[in-house]
């Protein structure tokens, strides 16, 4: 587990009047307020991946035609892959004028139509992400992109992180309550933001991928869950 604690402290005397909007709590002492930030590192179990198709023809129905035929070639090597149908999710399809430029004649000259389909994927095996990739290639694919890696469950991870953050939080709190020549702190308020981190995307040229003998290599590394909690604590004697 790696964690990463950021402090913003601000110490002030607090005795605002109570809104509408927001209920302020009272204190008759000084105020520290805090800012943690805890991550949790862990291997992840899922894989997500891109892909589709993109067609060209001089006509937009053909163009469309020849799409639907290669796309639905595509969606078939995934689901015989062992994919769950619920696991697959069209992401977009679009059709393009498609233009060149004559630069002797400086103008637009039309070439075509080019339509494609893009399905996200996702893998609960990921040690089979680089077979995947491959195989879809191999099915007609010309638009691969990812894969990108998460975790399908990190509520444990988020409570380790939470947990920590509190114990930063407090510990920092009481520091600053000696230094400021208080015996104890009080809690008056928390609020936690989510963090969602992950690796970026790895990002494989279509050529490189069909020029290789072996399967794609694919690292997945390791992934952070965490949260971000704001404290204010209240110094007392």
């Amino acid at each position: 587990m790696i964690r990463k604690a950021i402090p913003l402290a601000a110490i002030a005397a607090v005795s605002a009047p109570l809104s509408a909007a927001e209920v302020q709590i009272q204190s008759s002492g000084p105020v520290v307020e805090l800012t943690i930030s805890e991550s949790v590192r862990q291997a992840p179990d899922i894989a997500t991946i891109g892909a589709g198709v993109s067609s060209e023809a001089a006509t937009a129905v053909q163009a469309m035609r020849t799409n639907a035929d290669a796309m639905s070639g595509v969606i078939a090597k995934i689901k015989a892959l062992g994919v769950d149908e619920d696991d697959i999710q069209t992401t977009g399809i679009n059709l393009n004028a498609r233009y060149d430029y004559d630069r002797t004649n400086q103008k637009q000259v039309f070439r075509g139509y080019v339509a494609s389909n893009q399905v996200r994927v996702t893998l609960r095996d990921i040690d089979a992400t680089g077979r995947v990739l491959d195989a879809l290639v191999a099915a007609g694919a010309t638009d691969i992109n990812g894969p990108s890696f998460s975790i399908d469950d990190d509520t444990a991870a988020k409570a380790q992180a939470r947990k920590a953050a509190m114990e930063t939080a407090r510990d920092q709190a009481m520091e600053y309550a000696g230094w400021a020549g208080y015996s104890d702190i009080r809690l008056l308020e928390v609020s936690e933001a989510i963090q969602y981190n992950a690796p970026q995307p790895m990002m494989r040229t279509m050529e490189a991928v069909q020029e290789s003998a072996a399967s794609t290599p694919v690292q997945p590394g390791m992934v952070s869950s965490g949260v971000t909690v704001t404290v204010k604590y209240e110094m007392v004697q």
